[in-house]
């Protein structure tokens, strides 16, 4: 509540300033470090950037000392589900077969204040997973004014071939409510042109997942049926993306078109030099496993490392090698919304430079995601700024505690 009542005061105060003078000590402009320059915000928008003696401010303009601090793009979140919330409160299948929409949507206005409050300024959500379009209205509760939270990308229910997902393991006279919607054949087309009219801004497909429990994921959707959705989507002017973990399901949707694999655990250097020549990119989802790994026991210690993560790494790695774009989305409602930055983290950890990750979650998500006028510091583009302590260059950490937020020129958080 403390959280909320202080961005509501902020609103207050720095509304009613026609431009805010912010004075950091650097600024990474989304692809450079910069030392002493200073941003120019008027209305909604950066107007000037640079060294303070080359920018023309109004009389009367709101100067916010950001001293000892690096401005930067506010965080573009590649891989969210706003309404989910970590797996070691409530599994999965219980909260889809037990949490009503309504429960989950309550919980997803704390879920994007969260998120927003913790330097995440736009946010591609994957799925309402069971909760129907409940995503379309949290985005349009954010964009009325109705709550706060990042500005958001939405997939509404996904789409997934036909008993290929669950929850499972019930009768077949008993309906259950799945976490996607399910399609096959030349209904895919349909389905597509339904939920795209319902507000999803694109389209999420699974092109791989397990049949039946415990078993390994396998593809599910055919070539053709990845095109016709894929090519639905594009002439509504969106995009389609693709859950994908194995090789062969990769493939497919890589050739059928997707501009985005999720996951990509089982991809190979093949694979992923394959997404680089089709300029797919690469959202790998690292926290979601070291989360899940944690919920079964594992310390985060190298000698008891799961198959599973020492797997990841080796994958990762391949990833970088190719030169595939990598964008940052760590599947946070596996874990606890607001901390996006364990993605950032562990990106890290697996080999990726500092300097690489800043780029993922600004410049390189925003060309990746089609967003013009973000994750980048430039003159007319849309003021979506935060502030960290230190030089996250230097230290990836300093996002675990984000000092300042601003989304399109208006300030949520200044410590």
């Amino acid at each position: 509540m403390k959280t909320l009542i202080t961005a509501l005061f902020l609103i207050s105060s720095y509304g009613s300033f026609a431009q805010i003078l912010l004075k950091p000590d650097r600024i990474f402009d989304g692809k450079k470090m910069h030392e002493n320059w200073v941003v120019l915000i008027e209305d909604n928008k950066i107007i000037q950037v640079g060294e303070l003696n080359n920018i023309q401010i109004s009389l009367g303009a709101k100067e916010i000392d950001l001293k000892g601090k690096t401005l930067m793009p506010g965080i573009i979140e590649g891989h969210s589900h706003i309404l989910l919330h970590p797996y070691n409160e409530t599994n999965w299948n219980d909260q889809v077969l037990k949490e009503s929409p309504v429960e989950r949507s309550i919980r997803a206005v704390n879920h994007v204040r969260s998120s927003l409050l913790s330097g995440v300024t736009t946010m591609r959500d994957l799925g309402a997973e069971g909760a129907g379009y409940s995503d379309v209205y949290i985005k349009k509760s954010i964009d009325n004014g109705i709550i706060i939270g990042p500005r958001l990308i939405v997939a509404g229910p996904a789409i997934v071939a036909t008993g290929a997902y669950g929850p499972k393991g019930f009768h077949d006279g008993v309906k259950v409510p799945l976490g996607a919607e399910e399609s096959s054949g030349n209904q895919v087309i349909e389905t597509v042109r339904r939920q795209l009219g319902n507000g999803a801004n694109f389209i999420k497909i699974y092109a791989d997942y397990r049949w039946a429990a415990g078993e390994a994921s396998n593809p599910t959707f055919s070539l053709k049926e990845i095109e016709d959705m894929v090519s639905t989507s594009e002439s509504a002017g969106r995009y389609a993306v693709a859950h994908a973990s194995t090789p062969e399901g990769m493939r497919r949707a890589v050739l059928g078109g997707v501009q985005t694999i999720e996951h990509g655990d089982g991809g190979t250097i093949e694979i992923f030099e394959l997404m680089k020549e089709n300029n797919v990119a690469l959202c790998p989802t690292l926290a979601a496993g070291d989360a899940i790994s944690r919920y079964n026991g594992w310390k985060g210690d190298l000698e008891n490392e799961p198959v599973r993560i020492s797997n990841k790494k080796v994958s990762f790695k391949e990833a970088l090698q190719s030169g595939v774009d990598i964008v940052f989305g760590g599947d946070v409602g596996v874990f606890s919304h607001g901390e996006n930055y364990r993605e950032l983290e562990i990106m890290v950890d697996y080999g990726m430079s500092n300097q690489k990750v800043l780029e993922s979650a600004t410049s390189v998500n925003a060309r990746v995601f089609h967003l013009d006028k973000l994750g980048n510091i430039k003159s007319n583009f849309l003021a979506d700024l935060i502030a960290v302590e230190g030089n996250p260059l230097k230290d990836i950490k300093v996002f675990r505690d984000v000092k300042f937020v601003m989304k399109d020129g208006v300030i949520y958080k200044n410590e």
